[in-house]
């Protein structure tokens, strides 16, 4: 850094408080705003901060709180499902992309030894833009964000014997002996330290570290968390969180891995702990400042003195990279059934070269495979090809999509001068209903909404509602959910209900929690939380539609509304006496095949103690209310 740490500090910060908020409005997006914070204050640009090595370093810790996060996001079984994705995109994606480069850098006067070297580093893609980018669109639980998670794993372990194949890629180049400097060195140490040992021994050594990390998590760490949460010490509990990404970063980095992919596990072992959430706030500040830096530390690489030395060189580089890479990705996903949309947004999503490669480029360079002129163009590539994603995703939401838009910044949460006996989180379609129906009989509430669009638009009518996150504590706390007798969950997003349920359930277990259900799996979800007062968002309208149906078909009000209460009341049956069996696949199925002959048998003694149902040609002309 050029002068002293707090002046690169400030001027980090004030570049990303002047021009991430100016992207966001623009509506060019957080990234492309850090991207230009970096290159503004780096060493090309007004040269405040000159070592960008030093912000990388500190910057890819990022990185690794965001696997971590994504981790604990998942389940081993939810892990287990991607496997096909794993195998027959992300590894098949590796393979041909590599393939395809590899032709490419042979074009520019490399060798296929060293073009192999650079493909292989190109075709890994960001995990930090690709995640953040699912994370800002929501999209973690769609095909789209599991296809990249898939993906970015998969490349995260290719990561290993990448790295291991470059000192003998080096040495078959016949790389003259001034040019194999320390690195190569270094490099041939590597791989005679691996033949020593043997790949078994690396094999047993991760199957070792998994089934202590296994055990440790059961037996050590959660015990641990309980001991610590119960001490009511924050801060305690905000470094054992810190330590326990550091730890499992540092088990996987001892064995020659990514830390991310070792902070992913780790997170993944604690998706099932009940501390799951309070890990998550902890955490989350520290991810996305330092996802931002990680950002600026991009912006700040990028070398123009390279750019204006061979502009249309870098430029087709750039783009041969990013359609190769879509190319590839949208035929491949295309195997998997994906939508047209969804395919688009994968390849664009994965489109640019990762962090990884600033690594793979630099072991090759000290390796002699590639000469440090090259690195240096490759880098320059690399960091361009981070810098187009945003700008294609712009692309895809105006051109493709232009029906979605980008929201405005949010505004910071209000403080909550109301304090009611009833909180109600939400406050869209679903909530606006049940708000009305409390408010006709009396009760007073506070409405909660993250939308300020909503709230602007209802306080034309003269409702008052605070811009907020229900599922923040300090929001609940600061709504007085300590007094509060009932807090309704009505905002959208399954998970998110179920996050902002287990949250209320653990810190006011004495409030009433009325919830949004999505369908009969996530009212199964909401039951195990201790949610009884829930509804099933489509369940009711179309029982009502159902009805409605048969009226048409003929059959009298109230005949009509007799079946509809059978139906409801066996399905609400159904809905309890399968809460027990919901993780037994093979039970459930059985359960829910008896239950339909059985609905069958009701719902016929029914009609046939009623009047027959009407024959094809009275469709057209219902019954009379008294014709029964």
């Amino acid at each position: 850094m050029q002068g002293n740490l707090l002046f690169a500090l400030f001027a980090l910060l004030a570049a990303t408080v002047a021009l991430v908020p100016l992207a966001k409005w623009l509506g060019l997006g957080t990234i492309l705003g850090y991207l230009a914070a970096g290159i503004l204050i780096g060493p090309y640009a007004l040269g405040l901060v000159t070592d960008t090595e030093l912000i990388r370093v500190i910057a890819d810790f990022g990185i690794v709180l965001m696997l971590f996060l994504i981790g604990l996001e998942m389940r081993p079984a939810d892990l287990w499902r991607l496997r096909r994705q794993m195998l027959g995109l992300g590894l098949t994606q590796i393979v041909l992309t590599s393939a395809v480069l590899m032709a490419v850098v042979m074009l520019i006067g490399l060798s296929w030894q060293s073009a192999l070297i650079v493909a292989l580093a190109l075709s890994m893609s960001s995990t930090a833009i690709a995640m953040q980018s699912v994370d800002q669109r929501n999209l973690a639980k769609t095909d789209t964000g599991r296809a990249s998670l898939a993906v970015l794993l998969v490349q995260d372990v290719a990561v290993i014997p990448i790295l291991a194949a470059i000192p003998v890629l080096a040495l078959m180049s016949g790389s003259p002996a001034d040019v194999l400097v320390e690195g190569a060195t270094e490099a041939v140490e590597f791989v005679e330290g691996g033949a020593r040992f043997g790949g078994w021994v690396l094999a047993f050594g991760i199957v070792g570290t998994f089934i202590a990390a296994l055990l440790g998590s059961r037996f050590v760490i959660r015990p641990l968390m309980h001991f610590v949460a119960a001490t009511h010490a924050r801060e305690a509990f905000t470094a054992l969180a810190l330590a326990l990404v550091v730890g499992a970063a540092l088990g996987t980095s001892a064995l020659g891995m990514s830390p991310a992919l070792g902070a992913f596990i780790g997170g993944v072992l604690l998706s099932d702990s009940e501390y799951r959430h309070e890990l998550e706030g902890n955490l989350a500040p520290f991810k996305d400042l330092l996802l931002g830096l990680f950002f600026v530390s991009v912006g700040m690489s990028i070398e123009f003195s390279v750019v204006l030395a061979s502009p249309l060189l870098v430029l087709a580089l750039v783009a041969a990279l990013v359609s190769v890479k879509m190319l590839v990705l949208f035929v491949l996903s295309t195997f998997f059934r994906m939508h047209l949309g969804d395919r688009l947004l994968l390849a664009i999503l994965l489109s640019q070269a990762g962090e990884f490669a600033f690594v793979i480029l630099q072991f090759a360079q000290n390796s002699g495979a590639i000469t440090s002129n090259a690195n240096g163009l490759l880098t320059v590539v690399v960091a361009l090809s981070m810098a187009a994603t945003p700008l294609l995703l712009l692309l895809f939401d105006r051109v493709w999509a232009p029906r979605q838009h980008t929201t405005a910044a949010k505004p910071a949460s209000e403080r909550i001068d109301e304090q009611h006996k009833i909180i109600v989180l939400g406050y869209g379609r679903f909530g606006q209903i049940i708000t009305r129906l409390l408010r006709a009989q009396g009760f007073e509430m506070t409405l909660i909404d993250d939308d300020p669009a909503q709230i602007e638009l209802v306080k034309r009518f003269g409702v008052k509602v605070f811009y907020g996150d229900g599922g923040r504590l300090d929001i609940l706390r600061a709504a007085g959910a300590d007094r509060a007798r009932m807090i309704v969950i009505a905002v959208a997003g399954g998970e998110r209900i179920l996050r902002i349920a287990d949250l209320i359930r653990r810190n006011f277990p004495h409030v009433i929690v009325v919830a949004r259900a999505i369908d009969r799996s996530h009212a199964h979800d909401l039951m195990a939380l201790g949610v009884n007062v829930f509804e099933r968002e489509t369940f009711r309208s179309a029982l009502t539609l159902g009805r409605r149906a048969l009226e048409a078909l003929g059959y009298s009000p109230d005949s009509a509304q007799r079946l509809a209460d059978a139906f409801e009341r066996h399905d609400n049956h159904l809905l309890h006496d399968s809460f027990g069996l919901r993780h037994d696949q093979d039970a459930y199925i059985g359960l829910v095949k008896r239950s339909a002959e059985l609905l069958d048998e009701v719902m016929r003694a029914d009609r046939d103690r009623s009047l027959e149902p009407p024959d094809e040609g009275n469709i057209d002309k219902p019954h009379k209310a008294g014709s029964e």
